[in-house]
């Protein structure tokens, strides 16, 4: 199976967010390239919310080129067998973090979101990751810092779609 038939196949399973869920499956339609960052049009992410709930808190980079607090996350790679694939590569490698679990369930939340030229507009797919216990992160370089903020820090340091991915996330809890 594709990463494209993978992501049709999850979009169609996910059952909230319906008319930003249609978006991405049409969008998947028209564009045989829409899983890819070369697709201009704009391309499906796949990211990740490391978060403790142990100690209540969540792990957020502070992204190097948008410099906003933001959960793990970034473009498919070819190597990458499913969505879930690709947020779990991309939480472990952002977070330095290894053993990270997804929380069941498939994807938390959709969010779209308008980036910079050339490319419009980044259709997210968010999923959740656990940290085990005692997890040390270690910062990449796609971060300027990385860092635990506790549940109810997150707002006052990231923007609305951080804090959506949140409250999500803790409701799945």
């Amino acid at each position: 199976m594709s990463l494209h038939e993978d992501a049709v196949l999850v979009l169609k399973a996910y059952e909230n967010q319906e008319e930003l869920r249609q978006t991405y499956l049409d969008h998947l339609a028209a564009h045989p390239d829409g899983m890819w960052k070369a697709c201009e049009a704009g391309h499906l992410t796949a990211s990740a919310l490391v978060i403790d709930p142990e100690q209540g808190r969540v792990l957020l980079t502070l992204h190097r080129k948008l410099r906003m607090w933001l959960q793990m996350g970034g473009h498919c790679e070819p190597q990458d067998v499913s969505l879930t694939a690709a947020a779990l590569r991309e939480a472990t490698e952002e977070s330095g973090i290894p053993g990270l679990t997804l929380l069941p369930g498939g994807p938390v939340r959709l969010d779209r979101h308008p980036i910079p030229a050339p490319c419009h507009w980044h259709l997210d797919i968010q999923y959740a990751a656990v940290a085990p216990p005692g997890s040390t992160q270690a910062i990449s370089e796609e971060s300027l810092d990385l860092r635990w903020f506790p549940y109810d820090a997150v707002a006052a340091v990231a923007d609305e779609s951080v804090v959506r991915l949140l409250e999500a996330t803790r409701a799945r809890l």
